[in-house]
């Protein structure tokens, strides 16, 4: 694990672009200093890794090293990026929570959202589903943020009950980020089922007008 963890230090490292990466910290309004290595970089350098990500355990147990010890934020959005390649894993939910805690801003909190809490929710609902309805009520806005925005992949196998629950609880929420993840969430879902969206939205009169603007924006312009 420690191998695998400083290989990918030495990796980011070596791709580091000191001229781009100021720019990359101020953009993401990161207290966390940037190495400069953009995604499809740090996407390269861990196919030249893939060799040693064969082993479940070793992935976590590195992906957690390099979030907690994270010096570099490039080292946090590897950690998330190494997860992904994990079997849905409800046990991993606490993990994923200090996760959302920790990170604390709309680049990692997204990522996590989607492509982590989503998938557990569709391999394992009876688990996952009670622990993000905890979420939406949480004090934490970026837990309340994941519960509204989990489902954007599912699709067809959105649960609308879920989705419907996490932005009534959040609707009136004065927050930015939550109300763009409100309109975010609807906007999605309305390319699976344009109208149950504009049922919903009309339904919810207290939604914010950034949340219902987001919302409609693709069925105002289809008519």
């Amino acid at each position: 694990m420690t191998d695998l963890v400083e290989r990918i230090r030495a990796g980011l490292a070596a791709r580091a672009d000191p001229a781009a990466a100021p720019a990359m910290q101020a953009y993401m309004k990161s207290a966390m200093p940037f190495w400069g290595v953009p995604k499809p970089t740090r996407t390269a350098l861990l196919r030249e890794l893939a060799c040693r990500l064969d082993d479940p355990a070793t992935v976590e147990t590195a992906a957690v090293a390099l979030w907690d010890g994270a010096a570099y934020r490039e080292e946090r959005y590897i950690a998330v990026m190494m997860a992904r390649r994990l079997r849905p894993d409800p046990g991993r939910l606490p993990l994923i929570e200090h996760w959302i805690r920790t990170g604390a801003w709309w680049d990692l909190v997204d990522e996590i959202a989607v492509h982590l809490v989503g998938p557990l929710l569709q391999a394992h609902p009876a688990q996952a589903e009670p622990v993000v309805r905890g979420w939406m009520v949480d004090d934490d806005r970026w837990l309340r943020r994941t519960s509204v925005i989990a489902q954007l992949g599912a699709r067809s196998a959105t649960d609308v009950g879920l989705l419907a629950d996490a932005i009534e609880a959040n609707q009136e929420d004065p927050d930015f980020f939550l109300r763009k993840a409100v309109g975010w969430a609807l906007r999605q879902h309305a390319h699976t089922d344009p109208e149950w969206v504009r049922a919903f939205v009309g339904a919810h009169p207290r939604l914010s007008p950034l949340s219902r603007r987001e919302a409609l924006r693709h069925l105002v312009a289809r008519g």
